[in-house]
């Protein structure tokens, strides 16, 4: 599976944080406004329906008969556990906040390399 990790170095965004953090790459405003813009955007719908989808964190009420029984706990356990969509939309939500971090990294970094070239010429 992949892990999309929520920082300290450990995952993608992690990764990604830690390059733009030194120097690796560079992001001009324009890229940068609209990776900004789309990180922003899913992180206030994560934040925005986190409390409706946290209802697939109980057991649904499918009935009494032994095949609903049967199905309750694995239909929880698919939204909680280690991997489970509830696990993995945390995680995912973190990684957004290394995610606008390297973002703004990597845009700090192109504006010191074109002031560092612009200085080149004058």
């Amino acid at each position: 599976m992949l892990d999309v990790g929520g920082g300290g170095g450990r995952g993608l965004m992690g990764e990604f944080l830690g390059s733009s953090s030194s120097g690796s790459f560079a992001v001009n405003e324009t890229g940068g406004a609209a990776l900004l813009t789309a990180i922003r955007e899913m992180a206030r719908w994560v934040d925005d329906n986190a409390g409706s989808l946290r209802s697939l964190a109980q057991q649904p009420p499918l009935g009494s008969s032994t095949g609903a029984n049967t199905m309750k706990p694995y239909v929880e356990s698919v939204a909680t556990d280690a991997e489970g969509f509830l696990t993995m939309l945390t995680e995912f939500r973190k990684s957004l906040t290394d995610a606008e971090q390297g973002v703004l990294n990597a845009m700090a970094n192109y504006r010191e390399q074109d002031s560092g070239t612009a200085r080149q010429y004058t």
